[in-house]
């Protein structure tokens, strides 16, 4: 039950940073709202870890495959191309399509078992419960 409350919370807050990235961009522009808000949160990231966790940051280094050390690189753009998308489709649209995506590229993961998660069976319950999100969205827009 928590973990769902925290994925809840998860989406409502990036939902929340997309807005407020988007309208930090109109006074700025997208690299550099991009970078105030990637400095800004390894400031707060510095911070807490300063006060709570204290391991050592050399540990990263240690990741094996070293690739899976681009999450940051990948960060900056997904902050991009939410601003971007927000920008041109509004925010609910952006959204949705973003969510769509993310359920998709989530399950070939889990499918083919990428970036060294567990393999998953193939199960036409999520194919539907995709496709059904994809009808969602097409309701959503219809005018």
């Amino acid at each position: 039950m928590v973990g769902f409350l925290i994925a809840l919370l998860s989406g409502a807050l990036m939902s929340i940073q997309g807005v407020f990235n988007t309208q930090v961009t109109k006074a700025s522009s997208v690299w550099t709202a991009n970078t105030f808000v990637q400095g800004s949160a390894f400031l707060l990231c510095l911070f807490i870890w300063a006060f709570t966790d204290r391991s050592s940051m050399a540990a990263v280094w240690k990741v094996e495959p070293k690739y899976l050390l681009l999450g940051g690189c990948i960060g900056a753009f997904i902050t991009y191309t939410v601003i971007k998308s927000m920008e041109m489709l509004g925010p609910a649209k952006a959204v949705l399509l973003i969510v769509v995506a993310q359920i998709a590229v989530a399950y070939l993961i889990e499918l083919f078992g990428l970036f060294g998660t567990d393999k998953q069976p193939f199960e036409w319950r999520k194919v539907l419960g995709l496709a059904l999100a994809v009808a969602g969205i097409t309701i959503f827009k219809w005018k």
